[in-house]
């Protein structure tokens, strides 16, 4: 039953200022100075960016959906204005679409309500959403919201319980990727993956200066599958992920670090909460508290983690499962996560432009 489940897979403060890695094409991981990436995190080259798929859980074929590809097969169309980007972001064809300029939510908060079959991609580094974010509904598949910095919903109380505002959240969604963006100063989350929202990959971003990067759960099923590598969670408190009931969480590659003397302490790192098993691989821990935690109804497996300078619990226990019976990935070294993630994470000036 679970072959067939999971498919087929194919390879109390305030928020500071403002203050190369793999990327998967076809199901493939490009290693540093290899197929899609040169050293120094510079990107995959402009004429091939349309073509990228998902990789980790994203890519896996299963409820109906080959893998994760977007707008691929729909039109490019470039938006500069709000209306623009409700109006193909919320139509029923496929569509790319490029966003070319820093696009100013209104009223703040709002969150566009992402249709099935879309590419969202910025346009080189000038792709922006302010003061607002985007929504994926029940049934929404076939996503990728890629190269984007959506930023600053915050409405100056740091565990704010009245402003709902997030980046990016996604309720009931399946064949997500989230790529390559920097997310920060949000009301309330970065990224929320709740309400068994599945087959979910998020990789290469930023997620900074927050009180709650990145939380999954809001369930009592234990359904989802989800990958999470090569992002940056830097001046975060929480939720760095929070996976609540996750049937298999893959984390690896992630660089987590906590900034000494600043206005932001983190309260933990990676919670296996609930019934979630995880497999954490390869990751960079500087200056946290609790770095790794779990409940004692969950499973968490570690291997190969770098902890430097943090305190508190770090644990694992259980057996979870083999990331490599669902998909192929590779790991790099631990010791090198944070040049990789640093200089790779994040918008770059290829993905989106115009080869």
């Amino acid at each position: 039953m679970e072959a067939e489940r999971r498919g087929v897979g194919r390879g109390g403060r305030r928020v500071l200022g403002v203050a190369v890695g793999a990327l998967a094409l076809a199901g493939a991981v490009a290693l540093p100075g290899q197929g899609a990436f040169a050293e120094g995190g510079r990107g995959p080259a402009a004429a091939s960016w349309k073509a990228d798929v998902a990789d980790g859980f994203a890519s896996v074929d299963a409820l109906g959906q080959n893998g994760t590809y977007g707008g691929r097969d729909g039109r490019t169309v470039t938006v500069r204005t709000l209306a623009d980007l409700e109006k193909y972001a919320t139509a029923p064809e496929p569509y790319v679409i490029v966003v070319a300029a820093a696009i100013t939510m209104e009223p703040k908060g709002e969150e566009i309500k992402v249709a099935s079959d879309k590419t969202i991609v910025g346009s080189g580094t000038s792709g922006q959403i302010v003061g607002g974010g985007f929504f994926l509904g029940q049934g929404v598949h076939n996503v990728i919201i890629r190269n984007l910095t959506i930023r600053d919903s915050y409405e100056g109380t740091w565990n704010d319980k009245e402003h709902d505002w997030d980046a990016i959240q996604m309720d009931g969604a399946h064949h997500v990727w989230i790529d390559h963006n920097d997310l920060r100063h949000m009301a309330d989350g970065l990224i929320d993956s709740r309400k068994d929202t599945t087959y979910l990959t998020v990789s290469w971003n930023r997620l900074q200066q927050n009180n709650k990067s990145f939380g999954i759960g809001w369930t009592e099923n234990t359904t989802a599958d989800i990958t999470i590598h090569h992002n940056w969670f830097r001046e975060s408190e929480q939720r760095n992920p929070s996976a609540d009931n996750i049937a298999h969480a893959h984390l690896y590659n992630n660089y987590l670090q906590d900034d000494p003397g600043t206005d932001i302490d983190s309260s933990y790192g990676n919670y296996a909460r609930g019934n979630t098993r995880m497999v954490l691989e390869n990751s960079y821990f500087q200056g946290f508290r609790n770095p790794v935690i779990k409940d004692g109804t969950a499973t968490l497996v570690q291997r190969g983690n770098v902890f430097v300078n943090t305190s508190g619990r770090n644990e694992s226990g259980g057996t979870a499962f083999d990331p490599k019976a669902y998909y192929s990935y590779s790991l790099d070294p631990a010791d090198r996560v944070p040049s990789i993630v640093s200089s790779g994470s994040g918008p770059g000036s290829a993905i989106g432009a115009a080869g």
